[in-house]
């Protein structure tokens, strides 16, 4: 495999970047970057980190000399550990609280609480509003265990970003992949097609009913893409060769929430190189307004719901005025 890492690779500028991505011989990794600066999603740490774990002899993993200035970024941020690179800068590592989380390796519910509590300073948020926002993160994650069946657990890693109050998280698995674990309940003929079931609230992979079951409602990553979508940010998913990528809209189409996920501005593609498992990237804008509010309102009762392990019927399209 050889993953480039370019100047910038963020979410809205992610589709040349993944297109480069060559995933053939699986036994071995090589690293490049540009030489002067790098300044990636975590998305992308995580995904290169997830690429690593399946490397056992990590003498076969291949980091060309990083000379760009932000090699300390990802010092920091526990990329060299992963890909078991040796004679890297040293870096001073400041408390993280607030700010970031490195990256980081769940595996099972005990992780995935740490990661959780880590996260809680991250969202700058008044205690009424953590709830709903730990409970879509951890529906995110908790995905890797219920549907991946991958063996090396998630990978994921997030970052504050005061300047536009935001935090932008991502997480990565080398497992299924959707489209086969969808397919056990719905059936979909392409890996986007197996995204957009995904996306859609009240389907699951764990059971043909509508609506979920009592513990796995089906509306996880629906809910973190609404909150991107009423924020106006960017929300990816890539698993086997199908991306989808939610795209920005106007002011007012934000207010819109659709049971269908490609009635959203967006964009998605079919031919991408293959990733075996998937990866999901999101940033979340933490300003209030009433369409985040509301939809935080929503999400809440859901979490309310979720916990009482009361069963639930599908969620109708919901508008905010």
């Amino acid at each position: 495999m050889r993953i480039n890492l370019p100047p910038g690779a963020f979410l809205g500028n992610l589709d040349p970047f993944l297109r480069e991505f060559d995933p053939r011989d699986p036994s071995t990794l090589t690293l490049s970057s540009h030489p002067k600066w790098v300044y990636v999603h975590p998305m992308v740490l995580s995904m290169v980190a997830a690429l690593s774990l399946p490397i056992a002899d990590k003498s076969k993993i291949n980091v060309e000399t990083m000379q760009a200035k932000s090699r300390p970024y990802f010092e920091r941020m526990g990329l060299f550990k992963f890909l078991g690179s040796t004679g890297q800068q040293p870096v001073t590592e400041h408390d993280p609280s607030g700010r970031f989380i490195p990256l980081t390796r769940i595996r099972d519910s005990e992780s995935l609480n740490r990661f959780i509590t880590e996260m809680i300073p991250l969202l700058h948020a008044e205690p009424e509003r953590v709830n709903p926002l730990k409970y879509v993160i951890s529906e995110l994650v908790r995905n890797v265990f219920e549907h991946s069946y991958s063996p090396y657990g998630a990978i994921v890693c997030a970052q504050f970003y005061p300047k536009s109050n935001s935090i932008k998280v991502g997480v990565a698995d080398t497992g299924l992949g959707i489209k086969r674990t969808i397919n056990e309940s719905h059936p979909a003929s392409t890996d986007t097609e197996a995204i957009g079931l995904a996306l859609t609230p009240g389907i699951t992979g764990a059971t043909k009913r509508f609506g979920g079951n009592a513990v796995n409602a089906g509306a996880g990553l629906f809910f973190i893409k609404s909150i991107a979508k009423v924020n106006g940010d960017f929300f990816v998913i890539y698993s086997g060769s199908g991306m989808y990528k939610l795209l920005k809209s106007k002011e007012k189409e934000r207010r819109k929430l659709y049971l269908g996920p490609f009635k959203d501005r967006h964009s998605k593609h079919d031919d991408f190189p293959y990733w075996q498992g998937t990866l999901v990237g999101v940033d979340i804008s933490l300003d209030k307004h009433q369409p985040f509010t509301a939809l935080l309102d929503l999400i809440g009762d859901t979490y309310q719901k979720h916990h009482k392990k009361r069963k639930k019927n599908g969620f109708k399209k919901a508008k905010f005025i």
